[in-house]
């Protein structure tokens, strides 16, 4: 979690990158975090697949689905990642659904990721009210944040809530649509950027969904600390071999 926050400190708009874990090769994980912190990325999420994805769009739907052919499961992903902290320092999360992580154990998980040094972990389908009332105390046991998304549609009531359970930053999701369905923002993404800037939030928010390019990643970071590129970036890695990511990299 203190990677994160000494991350959000830094005067810089941040640039995140999403990848799914296992794709385009089950072993390519951890030589692709690799590359992504050798060519500036200041944060990364690493995708745990799964079968029924219900937020992500068709380009993440299908490296997940690779992913799972290709042998990914969320034990061999940590298997991966056990020392990835004597390489890399740049903070890590973990963006996965709620189901196998109940399935390998909520206490277990969680004592694993502050073992190998994960900073926080995002589950989009973890209820805010279960969360703050089951699995909170748990978390901050083991220095694991739980990043939470908002929407268009979240109410300032929910979002001020949420703000009180964030300890590092707020998942600001550009529209409502699933990852990778959209071509730029129009005047009513900014619109929502402009507001959500405007309620003073303690904690900053970072962009996902709709940004691939050098003018959507500065739309998004306008009014937020940074921005999340997902779906682009796996587009580019099912084309071009991964000593290529510098150049993907370069255009942000």
């Amino acid at each position: 979690m203190k990677r994160i926050q000494e991350k959000l400190k830094e005067n810089k708009k941040l640039l995140s990158i999403y990848m799914t874990a296992g794709y385009p090769e089950l072993d390519d994980t951890v030589p692709i975090i690799k590359e992504l912190e050798k060519n500036g990325v200041d944060m990364i999420e690493i995708g745990i697949p799964f079968s029924d994805p219900l937020a992500d769009g068709p380009t993440i739907q299908e490296s997940s689905t690779q992913a799972l052919k290709n042998g990914m499961t969320l034990k061999l992903l940590l298997e991966q990642l056990q020392d990835i902290r004597k390489e890399v320092s740049i903070p890590l999360v973990l963006m996965g659904y709620f189901n196998p992580i109940l399935q390998y154990g909520v206490e277990k998980f969680c004592d694993r990721c502050q073992e190998i040094g994960i900073d926080g972990i995002i589950i989009p389908d973890l209820p805010l009210e279960i969360y703050s009332k089951t699995y909170q105390p748990l978390f901050e046991k083991y220095n694991l944040s739980n990043i939470l998304l908002i929407t268009p549609q979240t109410s300032e009531k929910r979002i001020r809530e949420i703000d009180n359970l964030t300890n590092t930053f707020i998942y600001m999701v550009s529209s409502a649509s699933t990852t990778g369905s959209q071509s730029g923002f129009g005047t009513s993404q900014t619109a929502y950027f402009q507001k959500i800037h405007q309620m003073h939030l303690k904690n900053p928010q970072i962009v996902g969904f709709g940004i691939y390019n050098q003018q959507t990643y500065n739309s998004a970071t306008q009014y937020a600390k940074g921005a999340i590129i997902g779906s682009a970036f796996i587009k580019f890695l099912s084309h071009n071999p991964l000593h290529q990511i510098n150049q993907f990299i370069k255009e942000f």
